[in-house]
């Protein structure tokens, strides 16, 4: 009798420790994995993508201020095409980060006919349903402009309150100076009318055809 109650307790003791155990390995696999995740979120945004936020009025009607967008990572896309919305810093012209649209790329010819609005990308007339008012406000830059080898020529939706390629202090932008293209809006900023947010602009930011 003696000898079964040690044996059954025995069993329970080790029962127990083997329980204790799995839950130790539970833990660690669940803590494991947590630290995954975090590392690859930190790597995702520090290698991959980024989130800025808009700050200013010159890509309305397009963005608003204060809209967060993720920032595909220029090391990973750095073909930029006309209509992409890019992400800059160039300390020289703004300490921080201005969101614009590419206009032109490399070897294309920039004009803009001020009096009428009008902009033009080697001789064709561009169809800018995207702006928010057409291009009346001179800043500098002297046109026509050919855009130079790694660089891009940029301007915001909200033409005439915006700085971007048409002053000389900023003009045509080498890509180096590029963190990125827009690709998600994730959170919408005020409307500058309204000052409602409208949550159904928030998806995906795509180029022009």
């Amino acid at each position: 009798m003696w000898k079964k109650k040690a044996q059954e307790a025995q069993q329970e003791g080790q029962d127990a420790a083997s329980q204790k155990k799995e839950e130790g390995r539970d833990l660690y696999e669940w803590v494991q994995a947590l630290v995954c995740s975090v590392l690859a979120v930190v790597l995702l945004f520090t290698f991959v993508v980024r989130l800025i936020g808009v700050d200013g009025h010159s890509m309305v009607p397009t963005l608003q201020d204060g809209d967060r967008l993720l920032v595909l990572n220029s090391l990973w896309d750095d073909d930029y095409q006309y209509g992409d919305i890019v992400v800059l810093r160039k300390d020289t012209f703004m300490e921080e980060p201005i969101v614009k649209r590419v206009i032109a790329t490399e070897g294309q010819t920039v004009d803009i006919d001020f009096a009428a609005g009008n902009v033009y990308v080697d001789g064709e007339l561009l169809e800018e349903d995207y702006i928010n008012e057409p291009t009346y406000v001179e800043e500098g830059t002297e046109f026509p402009l050919t855009v130079p080898e790694g660089s891009i020529f940029v301007m915001g939706d909200n033409r005439n309150h915006s700085s971007d390629s048409r002053s000389s202090d900023l003009g045509t932008v080498d890509t180096r100076y590029v963190i990125g293209r827009a690709v998600f809006l994730l959170f919408p900023g005020a409307d500058e009318d309204t000052a409602n947010r409208d949550f159904g602009r928030i998806g995906p930011i795509a180029g022009l055809d």
